[in-house]
């Protein structure tokens, strides 16, 4: 990653460096309480130490880094009681968007859907779990898209990216699981039954609680 690589995104240096801090956690390059120091994080990207400093006060801001006094940042940690917290809300906000997604899909965008679990099915079977892991929250995102409720989008968006944490920390266990879970889903959503779609979500994040709880006790 170079400045000028950067500038020619026409994108503020900052939120590219955010993006790409965010991106190394969420694939777990960047592990739960790996010190962050700016200038090995400045090397590695190619870039100045500002805005990697700024870039750790947004990921701070977010959740994904801890700062701590006088021994500086770390990856954050997701504390069991977070992750609980986190699946309940999970229930609530998936069940209602795969109601919605149900209610308005269209063909199109059950095409869309489609052509995201064509590619994880195949991300899986190549055991290409960093892929993986990104074509789940891009499968999510479309199911929020198709809901259609610029309201919703809004507080479903950053619940995602959590979301995509705790799953790569079971990724291995959970790809072929979730695959097949969200087959299911798309095929309730695709056929426009709401109610089904409702309880394939709910089920869905129920079996990714008991994933990540169990992975959790194992250590």
């Amino acid at each position: 990653m170079t400045d000028n690589t950067l500038g020619s995104a026409h994108q503020p240096l900052r939120d590219v460096v955010t993006a790409e801090l965010r991106r190394l956690i969420l694939a777990g390059e960047l592990t739960p309480g790996e010190r962050l120091v700016e200038d090995r994080l400045a090397e590695r990207l190619g870039v100045s130490r500002n805005p990697v400093r700024e870039a750790i006060r947004v990921l701070a801001a977010e959740g994904f880094v801890e700062v701590t006094p006088r021994r500086g940042a770390a990856v954050a940690r997701l504390p069991s009681q977070e992750a609980e917290e986190l699946f309940d809300v999970r229930l609530a906000l998936e069940s209602l968007t795969a109601r919605l997604s149900a209610r308005k899909v269209t063909p199109a965008s059950a095409a869309r859907l489609r052509g995201v679990l064509d590619s994880a099915r195949v991300a899986v079977d190549e055991g290409r779990l960093d892929q993986v892991a990104d074509l789940n929250t891009a499968f999510h995102a479309a199911v929020a898209e198709t809901a259609g409720n610029a309201y919703l989008s809004l507080v479903v968006g950053p619940m995602l990216r959590r979301a995509q944490w705790v799953f790569q920390q079971t990724a291995r266990h959970r790809a072929p699981h979730s695959w097949t879970e969200h087959l299911s889903l798309y095929e309730a959503i695709a056929e426009g039954d709401e109610t089904a779609a409702e309880a394939r979500a709910v089920a869905h994040v129920e079996a990714a609680r008991r994933s990540y709880l169990k992975a959790l006790a194992e250590g």
